[in-house]
């Protein structure tokens, strides 16, 4: 296992972890998300990651690292955009005080970054494998 992969593995093992206790909150705030807020946040926002993890364990880095690109890039903008801009209850000015409050806001900040910082490893991963840039030749 290579640093890259480990760094890797680390950010999509620390997104899944955040992801799991924000959603914990979600629920004892009783903050209920649409069928398909519910579908995305199922499919992009949680298998997409290990997805995408799993491609690059399996050595199909560029495919894998996009993906991972893609699904940090998707779940940091439906998160930044329901959480921090949409007047809603998922606001993290609209939850109630109190611990399950303080875990929603902290993990919707959290998440914030851990997916910024999965774009940032995945387009410098994406970048340094051989064939990322049009003017190499091999």
């Amino acid at each position: 296992m290579n640093k890259a992969f480990r760094l890797a593995a680390w950010v999509v093992v620390i997104h899944l972890l955040v992801t799991l206790v924000h959603g914990a909150a979600h629920t004892e705030l009783a903050i209920e998300l649409s069928f398909w807020m519910n579908i995305y946040v199922y499919v992009v926002i949680l298998a997409g990651p290990l997805v995408a993890l799993g491609l690059i364990w399996r050595g199909i880095g560029r495919p894998g690292y996009a993906l991972l690109f893609l699904t940090m890039a998707g779940s940091f903008l439906f998160g930044a955009y329901h959480h921090f801009v949409l007047e809603s209850p998922d606001h993290v000015a609209h939850v109630p005080a109190g611990a399950w409050g303080t875990t929603f806001a902290g993990s919707a900040v959290a998440l914030a970054l851990v997916e910024a910082a999965g774009c940032a490893v995945a387009i410098w991963r994406w970048w340094k494998l051989p064939g990322a840039s049009p003017t190499e030749t091999t």
